[in-house]
Parts: C-alpha cells; sequence; structure tokens
C-alpha cells in the first residue's frame, strides 16, 4: 500500500534530481543541488542512522538550513507551514496511530499562525501556545488526497466523532499528526533530529526518501485541514524511497 500511494505522491514532482555525490556527506541518497529551488530546502543528502535505540534523521540542503520561514498571516486559515519531511516504510503502528494508516513521515515544521506542540514551551516564555514559529518535530501520516490538488498530498484528518488510535502526544488537532517534542538540531547546512524507539529493528529495516515542502491550512478550516500545496525538492527525484537506514 504504502508504494503505490508514494507513486500517486510522486506527480508533485516537476522534475527528477540525477543522483551526484556529496563529500562532505555519507552514506544515505545524495541529490544535486539546483538552482531552480531556493537554498535553504535545496536537498543534497538525506540519512538515517541508530546508535542504540536512537534513530537520528539527518538532512543537508545547498545553503543554510533553517533560514526561511512563513511569513505570518495573523490567521489559522490560509496559514503556510515550512518542513524537512522523512517519509518512511515504518508502519503508523509503530508510533502510536492505527496500523496502515498511510506513509509515515517525520517533519520539522516552522508556522508563525498557530501552535501545535501544547506540551512543550519551546522558546521558553512560559507560554506554551506562542511558538509554532520555531523549527518543531512531527510524526504525521499522509495520503494522497486530490481536494488538496491532483496527485497531492494531505496529513489524514480524523473525521468527527471518530476516535483512532493515537500516540500518547497527539496535540488534540483532528489530524493523524503527533507532538512527540523532540528538539530538531540546525548547524549550518544541516538539520538533524534524534528519535528514540523501543523497538529500534522498525527503523533499521526501514526505507526512506526526503522532502522539503510547503503545507497549508485550508481557508474554511475544513477537511482536508493541512495539505501539502508545494513541494520544493525530492531527494530522490520520485519518492520512491529508495534510502536504507545505516547504508
Amino acid at each position: 500500500m504504502i508504494r503505490s500511494t508514494i507513486a500517486a505522491a510522486a506527480l508533485l514532482a516537476s522534475v527528477s534530481l540525477p543522483v551526484l555525490a556529496h563529500d562532505h556527506h555519507s552514506d544515505g541518497l545524495k541529490s544535486a543541488e539546483s538552482a531552480a529551488v531556493l537554498a535553504p530546502f535545496d536537498i543534497i543528502h538525506t540519512k538515517i542512522s541508530t546508535t542504540g535505540k536512537v534513530a537520528t534523521f539527518h538532512m543537508a540542503v545547498s545553503g543554510k538550513a533553517g533560514a526561511s520561514t512563513p511569513t505570518a498571516t495573523g490567521q489559522l486559515a490560509g496559514s503556510d507551514v515550512f518542513s524537512y519531511v522523512w517519509p518512511t516504510s515504518i508502519n503508523s503502528y509503530d508510533v502510536g496511530f492505527e496500523k496502515d494508516a498511510g506513509i509515515l513521515a517525520l517533519a520539522v515544521t516552522a508556522h508563525p499562525d498557530f501552535d501545535d506542540t501544547p506540551l512543550f514551551d519551546e522558546n521558553g516564555d512560559g507560554n506554551r501556545a506562542n511558538d509554532g514559529n520555531l523549527w518543531h518535530s512531527h510524526w504525521v501520516v499522509l495520503q494522497p488526497n486530490d481536494q488538496c490538488g491532483k496527485g497531492a498530498l494531505g496529513v489524514v484528518d480524523i473525521p468527527e466523532g471518530q476516535t483512532p488510535r493515537l500516540p500518547k502526544t497527539w496535540p488534540g488537532l483532528p489530524l493523524l499528526l503527533d507532538s512527540p517534542g523532540w528538539s530538531p538540531t540546525f548547524n549550518g547546512d544541516t538539520v538533524e533530529v534524534r528519535v528514540p524507539f523501543d523497538s529500534i529493528g522498525v527503523v533499521e529495516e526501514a526505507s526512506f526518501d526526503g522532502v522539503t515542502a510547503g503545507l497549508r491550512i485550508n481557508q474554511s478550516v475544513h477537511a482536508p485541514l493541512l495539505c501539502v500545496v508545494n513541494v520544493m525538492d525530492i531527494a530522490s527525484g520520485d519518492l520512491s524511497l529508495p534510502g536504507k537506514t545505516n547504508k
């Protein structure tokens, strides 16, 4: 199922990038620089590696990672989200959702118009509801959704009245989205997230890809609530998840 849904999502990609080597980034997926992509989102390297029970999700770009964030609109409806995303073959069940709910992806996001990490105070000001503009991490479950655009992906909505299995750190939004509080680390051209797993084998057996993208809250704030509207770059060029953990 994951392969078929990713094939539909590949319609979002405008070009297929050749794979080239980069001297200072080893293993994983290596991608060519593109003058057509904003440098903070122009992927050159994507990797997942493990040490003990911790997986490190790594992405490098041709510019300064995290240097660009959305402009605030002052309202939720129509607001933008910028993201660095690792789509994976990990089953959604392994991080707390229902089985086979869609494409499980780790995402690092920033969005100044709303806060979706109610358990955490990222800016340390005593208010846990005002720091969506700071980069933070999520698990998201994605599915193709033509309401987001032909061949586009959306974060899976939770219909009113339904109570699917959800992670303990689910933020309360009607979406298959988790806010686990793992802080991303930005260092020059690189963004990394360290993620603990009870069973590290689910990561070590996984395949992955890398995506930079813009998402948008629906203007009516109804389903679909959160759509992928602008894919900036795809590490593989076709969302085929060719990356292998620790390789």
